[in-house]
């Protein structure tokens, strides 16, 4: 695709929802600014391979859109913006803090490198997003950072500390984007966990949910992104069994299931916590499912410590599996452990994802003649409320919400009647 033929900005985007949420702000700010050639790509650095994915994604976009205006941004380049200053593919460096601000976007702003300490940020930038191009879905930020200091993660360092969106701005957005025709809404940060506690009187995630749905009554389905199982509040647990709007799907930070390794990642929470979590939330909210972050192969670890990383797939049914093979990440205390072989970790990833696929594939099989609520995407597929992919025929218009019967599954998805 040319610069030419392009009528709108183009972003790339990397990594985890917030970066979703960022790029549609960016986008915006691009398109009111006139920049009509811009490509943006918003990098992750959460492993090496996601990095080495941005750089290889930017180097592609220069050889297909030598005229376009290429802009670096995202975790990666604001760990090291100098390295991507150098890169010849790009034009133009933003760091995180600079890349949701509109001036940064201004017609008459050409400053190749504008990256600043993001550690001495304290707010989140303002900004309201009214829709989102091609999506059912919308991602609202609730907040940005993270205070906690896990042994393995760069990415509060790419980040800064955790601060939280006001309640009033949240409920402001929520309601253009239900106004604008999304269905869905999902909340996403760093650490969602961590929400309101650097705003006055200190709300909990739990509290800010249930007054977002009082004061969003036709918002029909609430999402939430990861979930960090030592901050959960009572609130969010009283929200959780009372109020069938927000969905029955809990995505976990659990990243290990041995205690040697969870301490040595310097996790706030034990193996037993992580099922207490899960055992509270299915006594009061039996429809729940849960997906996982795990990380295969961290420093130290033995075959036996693996041995209950991977049986805790089993023992709590996680149906949603992330696995994420270990990378060294420069800068991190983990980076200076003792490390597993490379064809070790590739093999407990692999075998991860084999037990997450088998619990997915039960899950599936047990659906089958149950009733589901589904939003529907593109090409006949939607999502339902537990996020399994269900086809259904015949095709609706992307955004409509319906209830189907499940008559079969295959190849991770379910078939409607």
């Amino acid at each position: 695709m040319t610069a030419q033929n392009r009528l709108k900005p183009k972003v790339v985007s990397f990594g985890c929802r917030l970066n979703t949420y960022e790029s549609e702000v960016m986008r915006r700010h691009a398109e009111k600014a006139g920049r009509k050639n811009a490509i943006i790509v918003n990098t992750c650095a959460v492993t090496q391979e996601a990095e080495r994915q941005g750089r290889q994604s930017l180097r592609r976009l220069r050889r297909d859109n030598p005229d376009a205006e290429i802009i670096a941004t995202g975790c990666a380049v604001q760990l090291n913006p100098e390295f991507y200053a150098a890169m010849p593919e790009i034009d133009r460096v933003l760091g995180n803090e600079h890349k949701m601000k509109a001036q940064s976007f201004a017609p008459d702003n050409q400053t190749p490198l504008l990256v600043s300490d993001i550690m001495t940020v304290q707010e989140t930038a303002s900004h309201l997003v009214e829709g989102f191009d091609g999506r059912t879905r919308a991602f609202v930020q609730i907040q940005q950072g993270c205070d906690h200091r896990c042994t393995f993660c760069i990415i509060p360092f790419a980040r800064g500390n955790n601060r939280s969106v006001p309640m009033g701005r949240l409920f402001d957005e929520v309601r253009d984007l239900v106004a604008a025709g999304h269905k869905e809404i999902v909340l996403t940060g760093v650490d969602i966990t961590g929400y309101g506690g650097d705003l006055p009187g200190a709300p909990t995630l739990g509290q800010m949910v249930k007054r977002l749905l009082a004061a969003a009554p036709e918002l029909p389905r609430l999402r939430l992104s990861s979930l960090d199982p030592a901050e959960a509040d009572e609130d969010l647990f009283h929200v959780i069994a009372n109020e069938p709007r927000l969905l029955p799907h809990f995505h976990i930070s659990a990243q290990a299931g041995d205690d040697v390794i969870l301490k040595r990642m310097r996790r706030r929470h034990l193996r037993k916590d992580i099922i207490a979590f899960c055992e509270r939330i299915r006594a009061i909210r039996p429809d729940a499912v849960f997906g996982a972050d795990i990380i295969a192969g961290f420093p130290t670890e033995t075959d036996e410590q693996f041995a209950n990383t991977l049986a805790l797939v089993d023992e709590v049914g996680f149906t949603h599996l992330h696995v994420f093979p270990y990378s060294v990440r420069e800068g991190t205390p983990a980076a200076r452990m003792p490390q597993i072989n490379k064809a070790v970790i590739k093999d407990r990833a692999a075998q991860l994802r084999a037990a997450g696929k088998n619990v997915l594939g039960t899950f599936l099989e047990g659906r089958v003649g149950s009733t589901a609520s589904v939003l529907m995407e593109d090409g006949g597929i939607g999502n339902s409320e537990h996020f399994v992919p269900v086809r259904v025929s015949p095709d609706y218009e992307p955004g409509t919400l319906i209830d189907v019967t499940i008559a079969s599954t295959t190849d991770g998805q379910l078939i409607a009647a």
